[in-house]
């Protein structure tokens, strides 16, 4: 049987990750990003997968973002890295996007249901659409279900910010980006938002974007 697809990829990568270079973050327009992932079926012994798990956790921190998944990396299999510090200088900011610490979790196979019927709506950016932001409309409570990479299944509840990352990066992996559920009217460049609608809230944006 041959190997999965995304195994020699894998390994070139994690050749140059230990000669000093981190991988690349591929751009929306890489067919990989639209491409349902594989399910990971154990193709990496342990230390293999821990590796693999090092290397895109140290992507994630340089880039720097919260969450990254593999097919970002241009690898198409459903594994996700997810860690946010939630060290914010406006507690307000915290409070009105229910922004936590996110401690850092590898997450395998990863899926996830609604909850509850809250909503929660606000910006998002990606680490594949570099420059731009848009306001999504996600569940607010969800259920995330993943396998943990010693092989543990996991069920447990997500809420706010955090439920927020675990739906984008889950996405990925379906071959979805933030762009596809966000409102279209929303979107902004990142110089643009921090200029003029880094509010904790949404409603100057929606004024002055009319959305």
């Amino acid at each position: 049987m041959s190997p999965a697809p995304w195994i020699d990829p894998a390994r070139r990568l994690m050749d140059a990750y230990d000669s000093g270079e981190l991988p690349t973050i591929v751009q929306l327009g890489h067919p990989v990003l639209r491409a349902p992932a594989l399910p990971y079926d154990g193709e990496l012994d342990a230390g293999g997968l821990a590796h693999l798990l090092e290397m895109m956790r140290a992507t994630m921190h340089e880039a720097p973002g919260v969450g990254l998944a593999a097919p970002q990396l241009g690898l198409g299999v459903r594994i996700a890295v997810l860690e946010d510090p939630a060290v914010l200088a406006d507690p307000d900011v915290g409070r009105q996007r229910e922004r936590s610490p996110l401690p850092y979790f590898a997450a395998v196979n990863p899926a996830y249901d609604a909850a509850s019927d809250r909503r929660a709506v606000f910006f998002e950016g990606c680490l594949s659409f570099a420059g731009y932001l848009g306001v999504v409309d996600r569940p607010a409570d969800i259920q995330a279900r993943y396998t943990t990479p010693s092989g543990e299944s996991v069920e447990r509840e997500l809420r706010g910010w955090p439920a927020r990352i675990f739906q984008h990066e889950t996405d990925h992996l379906d071959g979805t980006v933030y762009v596809d559920r966000a409102i279209t009217r929303s979107l902004t460049c990142t110089a643009e938002y921090a200029d003029r609608w880094a509010a904790p809230g949404i409603e100057p944006a929606r004024r002055g974007l009319g959305f």
